[in-house]
């Protein structure tokens, strides 16, 4: 029988698969190099038995303490991960920025991934992109994992080697787009930065539309 963690052990070094690299990055949205985002990674990491645990905690702590502007109608609009941290506040976007800063600090592979969601009732249009992450766990691959934040009808977990995430895909015009992203896509960047505010921002929530080949 393997040895049980310990109860002071920390995560694992960080992976050297060149293929992972890009995915422990800086950059200017995913700043983990900034002395506040170090210092919150480090603190979270404190303890950890491993890096599930690690991810765990990173997780809940965006999911649960970081504010979704939307919900809560809060300014400004971050998109750095040292704003989102600073204002405790993001859309799932911003606050995916921050899960994949805190994780990166720690050598865990995290990516950005999307969905396109339906803005009406019952899957109708308009629709947006919806933000959230990708982790690469040792002896699972990729994991999706949705730190927007729960509400009524919302409950996104960490539950490996399961996927529990925010929103289910219900119409044929939203998807699961399969890309993991080293980066925030251009368009989503462009349009946390060109508002001020959070009601200027979801009345101009990023969307990329289908292909007509990749319609059902």
């Amino acid at each position: 029988m393997a040895d049980s963690p310990q109860p002071n052990a920390m995560p694992a070094p960080a992976p050297t698969d060149p293929a992972l690299q890009p995915y422990l990055a800086t950059s200017p949205a995913i700043d983990h190099d900034h002395p506040a985002v170090a210092d919150a990674a480090r603190r979270l990491a404190e303890g950890a038995a491993d890096t599930a645990a690690l991810v765990e905690r990173c997780f809940e702590f965006v999911r649960d303490t970081v504010r979704h502007s939307a919900d809560f109608r809060l300014n400004p609009v971050t998109w750095r991960a040292s704003d989102v941290l600073q204002h405790r506040t993001g859309y799932c976007y911003a606050k995916s920025h921050l899960l994949a800063a805190l994780l990166r600090a720690n050598g865990v592979p995290t990516g950005l991934c999307y969905q396109r969601l339906s803005v009406g009732d019952g899957g109708a249009p308009p629709y947006c992109l919806h933000g959230l992450n990708a982790v690469h766990l040792p002896g699972t691959g990729w994991l999706r994992l949705d730190a927007r934040g729960n509400k009524p009808g919302v409950d996104a977990q960490f539950c490996p080697p399961q996927e529990r995430l925010a929103f289910p895909i219900v119409s044929p015009e939203e998807r699961d787009l399969p890309e993991v992203w080293a980066e925030p896509l251009p368009l989503v960047l462009a349009a946390l930065q060109r508002h001020a505010t959070w009601d200027a921002l979801l009345a101009d929530l990023p969307d990329l539309p289908l292909l007509p080949a990749a319609r059902r």
